[in-house]
C-alpha cells in the first residue's frame, strides 16, 4: 500500500484529495429566483410604499396681487 501524503486519504485503491470544510453554503439560481418573485408578489399585494399616509398641502393663504375693482 502507498505512502499516502497529507490532505489525502484511499477510497478504493485511489488516492483522493481530502474533502474542503465549505464556509458558507452558496445558494442556488432556484433559491435566488424563489426570492426574487416573493419580494415581486409581495409588492403586487400589499404595495411597498402606497399604503402610507401622506400630509395634504397646506392651503395656499392667499395674496394681495391687485385691488378689487367694480
Amino acid at each position: 500500500m502507498p505512502k499516502v501524503p497529507d490532505g489525502f486519504h484511499i477510497v478504493r485503491a485511489h488516492i483522493r484529495r481530502n474533502p474542503k470544510p465549505r464556509s458558507a453554503k452558496r445558494m442556488s439560481g432556484w433559491v435566488i429566483a424563489g426570492l426574487l418573485a416573493a419580494v415581486w408578489l409581495w409588492g403586487q399585494v400589499f404595495g411597498f410604499g402606497e399604503a402610507t399616509t401622506s400630509t395634504p398641502p397646506a392651503h395656499p393663504q392667499p395674496t394681495a396681487s391687485t385691488a378689487a375693482t367694480r
